[in-house]
């Protein structure tokens, strides 16, 4: 095992982009024969939207559904493509916002490189919807490898 990578992190909202970064954290775990982390955040903005006052009611499911749901989905991923890792895959579903949650875990995990999609918006749409990946290579503690999608072409401006 090489020290450069021991420890990769691909955090993932089952997308199909972030299916494509995953190609590459399958590639660097192999070459580096690094131990893969997966991470599901359950994002908690949506109870941030409900009315506020007495008489407001849920806007979404349980807190607890939510959870139940990203582990059943985490394990299907796992499953479907992680199953011929030489080690097995860290996972963990948790629920917060998602760029915090996801330098949160690379701390804790003591990550060397977060492997996550991007989809490459321009500067108005980052200030009108934000960017998880655009917070995370601003914030993170380790290295960030962001893959654009594949239907993404790079033209000079």
């Amino acid at each position: 095992m090489s020290d450069l990578f021991e420890k990769i992190l691909f955090p993932t909202d089952f997308s199909d982009l972030a299916n494509t970064a995953l190609g590459y954290a399958l590639e660097i775990v192999g070459k580096y024969g690094a131990e893969l982390h997966c991470l599901h955040v359950v994002d908690d903005a949506y109870q941030y939207w409900s009315a506020m006052g007495p008489e407001s009611v849920p806007v979404g499911p349980p807190t607890e559904d939510l959870m139940a749901l990203g582990r059943t989905r985490m394990k299907a991923f796992v499953d479907e493509h992680l199953s011929g890792l030489s080690r097995p895959a860290v996972t963990a579903v948790t629920m917060g916002r998602p760029f915090a949650e996801i330098i949160a875990h690379a701390r804790a995990q003591d990550i060397d490189l977060i492997i996550m999609g991007t989809h490459g918006r321009g500067a108005i749409a980052h200030v009108l919807l934000g960017s998880t990946t655009e917070k995370v290579v601003r914030k993170a503690c380790c290295a960030v490898l962001t893959v654009r999608g594949s239907e993404q072409k790079f033209t000079m401006p």
